[in-house]
């Protein structure tokens, strides 16, 4: 079983799925012949042709069109934005067209298309490539809204993507594609969507969060453990549809919320998760939930890139403020 980066499991994941239906493809800027900004799809043009990964031109509306055409037809195409920035010109054909044909049709037809978008920062880059956007997606009916957040589930979320009979937004954190690595057997196994993961039980507090973030999550929730805190760890995967059931069952055992993500704090997905457990868990919460997210501004450059995503000491400061409080 071969340890790999979370980019290379989704190249693996891509490859696997090529192999096993020929109605898969890819297109994207650079997608082919360079194997893409950050090598995702390096390989799969030498194995599967100039016709099932196509170099597209520089013009995202046309790649999201494209996209949402070819999968009414009966393909199931995997469109890469290349940076979180840069799809904003998708939005018409994803919210306008992608999003409603199920409903648009009366389910006669489906649009299974997936789009690849490289997000988030801590890597450099300048403006328009860091982007915290997921929470727009969010408010989408008919958008699947993914992130993975490890090699493992890179690899079987973006299986579940690509076989999924509607549009799947894929959120790929770009700090964390090469950051560690981790044994991945290619043996084709998808993941469950619509699902929350438990990376670690606690009964003090739970953490709540997606994406690269989850590394900084796990890094505090060892901090706490050292001065004898128990942190369950949660790892949202999929943002929409999200499975509260998950979170609602951790904050009723351990009573006290964090929510941490990189987005702006306003708006941001925390928010939504905040409002469900003032709604459905008022009475087991022991404290106000907290959330530690991004600030309400641009990600900066790189020289301030670090002071703008929350911090492990960041997100220990809010546990301890949590676990001090009292309802």
């Amino acid at each position: 079983m071969p340890a790999v980066c979370l980019i290379e499991a989704l190249t693996m994941a891509m490859a696997h799925e090529m192999t096993r239906d020929e109605n898969v493809l890819v297109l994207g800027e650079d997608v082919g012949v360079n194997g893409g900004v950050f090598r995702a799809t390096v390989g799969l043009r030498q194995r599967f042709g100039d016709e099932r990964v196509i170099d597209t031109p520089l013009d995202e509306t046309t790649i999201a069109g494209l996209t949402v055409g070819l999968s009414v037809q009966g393909m199931r195409p995997i469109a890469e934005a290349q940076f979180d920035g840069f799809v904003y010109p998708m939005l018409d054909q994803i919210i306008c067209h992608a999003a409603r044909f199920r409903t648009r049709t009366r389910g006669r037809l489906t649009c299974p298309m997936v789009l690849r978008i490289p997000w988030g920062g801590g890597i450099r880059a300048p403006e328009h490539h860091s982007e915290a956007n997921e929470a727009m997606f969010t408010n989408v009916p008919g958008l699947r809204v993914v992130m993975p957040s490890s090699p493992h589930r890179a690899y079987g979320l973006l299986l579940a993507a690509i076989r999924d009979p509607d549009p799947v937004i894929f959120f790929e954190p770009k700090r964390i594609y090469r950051q560690y690595k981790e044994e991945v057997a290619d043996d084709g196994e998808a993941l469950p969507l619509d699902v929350c993961y438990v990376l670690r039980d606690g009964g003090d507090l739970t953490l709540v969060t997606w994406g690269a973030q989850v590394k900084e999550c796990l890094e505090a929730a060892e901090k706490l453990a050292d001065e004898g805190v128990g942190v369950e760890v949660i790892d949202v995967a999929t943002l929409r549809p999200l499975d509260f059931d998950t979170i609602r069952d951790s904050v009723k055992k351990t009573g006290r919320c964090v929510i941490v993500h990189e987005a702006p704090r306003s708006g941001g997905f925390g928010a939504e998760i905040a409002a469900r457990l003032a709604e459905e868990s008022m009475y087991d919460l022991l404290a106000p939930v907290e959330r530690v997210t991004g600030w309400d501004t641009h990600i900066p450059l790189f020289r301030m890139e670090m002071q703008y995503l929350p911090s492990v000491d960041r997100i220990v400061a809010a546990a301890k403020r949590t676990l001090a409080r009292s309802s």
